[in-house]
């Protein structure tokens, strides 16, 4: 039985996962129109946005190995 392709490939934002792409967009908003520093959030959004594209394309699930690499303790701390 064959599956609608939806229901297989993650959830994406702008072509990034959904938690990055929102989480991305609210800090370049911050920066550019609260602090209004619009010469640094801009810039510095875009570039996040398109570091997290290039990862996306290289594996749509990093955002979720990273959380969950991230919540995982450390062992043999020495």
């Amino acid at each position: 039985m064959p599956l609608h392709l939806s229901l297989t490939q993650p959830v994406l934002f702008a072509g990034v996962p959904r938690s990055v792409g929102i989480g991305n967009m609210v800090f370049t908003l911050m920066t550019t129109l609260g602090l209004k520093v619009w010469w640094l959030g801009l810039p510095l959004g875009l570039a996040v946005h398109f570091i997290a594209l290039a990862l996306t394309r290289l594996d749509p699930l990093w955002a979720d190995v990273l959380r969950r690499h991230l919540k995982q303790p450390t062992y043999l701390d020495g």
